[in-house]
């Protein structure tokens, strides 16, 4: 199926008007991070404890989220099932500096008191700071690992640069999309990071697919200036980004619309990363690829050296 058929887009000729909005979205997100001190992880990055609570009724969320709040820090309460008339509630709580369990368990069992009558406590589980810790560091591990790995693959695949234009891109989605969480006051859980994983992958598929295609037009358009192929490649394969692209967005939007709380930030993080996704690999990727060819040639002529003119005016 082909949406579009033999389209004329001049790409690379407009990417400042995407680039600059890109850039200001970056900066604004390093500077939500700067002043907020970081990311806002979830408990299960810094620590904490759930309890899961059964209500006699429709949970009141709002109340219990405020009512926690005023006592501890961190707070969270979401439904512990997606259906409907669900009557249980799992609230977590930032796990206090002394690290008193018994007392984090009463001060959430003391709030919860206070806005109902009949519930009763069906589970209560803690995570320590220290396999916070771990757990963050293997995510940045994961995510470093998977970083290289690519880049080896795309520098066997193509050529160093093609990876390292890739690597670029896919860390620019992956920063737009933690600076948009810190923007809008989200945590990072566990469940983002596997989104942050997915959105990788999905970033550098379709950055190869519009970098293949450039290459097989490289090697059949003879003397063609270089900006014109790869806009003729990114057409050629903008049917196919629209479709994959578009289908997938309209999934992660699904999800975050209907999929419920338990679901919210990983449904968010993918419909941030399926945009800026598709978004740099026309758009960042490709100008970066752009700009070191420009460059190497550049650097490449004036490293020839010029004819030596004879006194009688030949040329040697």
């Amino acid at each position: 199926m082909e949406l579009f058929k033999d389209t004329r887009f001049d790409f690379l000729g407009r990417k400042w008007w995407f680039i600059l909005p890109s850039l200001i979205l970056t900066f604004a997100g390093l500077a939500s991070l700067l002043i907020k001190g970081g990311p806002l992880y979830s408990i299960d990055f810094r620590g904490g404890a759930v309890m899961d609570v059964r209500c006699d009724g429709a949970p009141p969320i709002e109340r219990i989220r405020t009512a926690v709040s005023n006592r501890l820090t961190g707070v969270s309460v979401v439904a512990a099932h997606d259906l409907t008339g669900s009557n249980e509630v799992l609230v977590s709580a930032q796990l206090p500096a002394e690290g008193d369990l018994s007392e984090l368990r009463q001060t959430i069992d003391q709030a919860l008191s206070t806005v109902m009558t009949k519930y009763s406590i069906r589970d209560f589980e803690v995570i320590g700071p220290q396999i916070g810790a771990d757990l963050r560091r293997q995510a940045l591990m994961a995510t470093a690992g998977a970083s290289a790995g690519m880049l080896l693959y795309l520098g066997w695949r193509f050529r160093l640069v093609y990876g390292a234009a890739a690597v670029v891109a896919m860390v620019h989605d992956a920063f737009i999309t933690v600076g948009v969480f810190s923007l809008l006051d989200q945590e990072i859980s566990l469940t983002v990071v596997a989104a942050l994983l997915t959105l990788i992958g999905y970033s550098m598929n379709d950055t190869i697919v519009v970098f293949d295609r450039i290459r097989e037009n490289r090697h059949t358009s003879g003397r063609e200036p270089l900006a014109v192929t790869m806009n003729r490649s990114i057409n050629q394969t903008l049917s196919r980004t629209v479709l994959t692209s578009g289908l997938t967005l309209l999934t992660a939007l699904s999800l975050f619309l209907f999929g419920g709380p338990v679901l919210h930030g990983f449904s968010l993080a993918l419909v941030i990363g399926i945009v800026t996704g598709t978004f740099s690999s026309v758009f960042i990727a490709s100008p970066i690829l752009l700009a070191w060819e420009q460059w190497r040639a550049g650097s490449r002529a004036l490293r020839v050296p010029l004819p030596t003119v004879e006194p009688t005016g030949g040329v040697r």
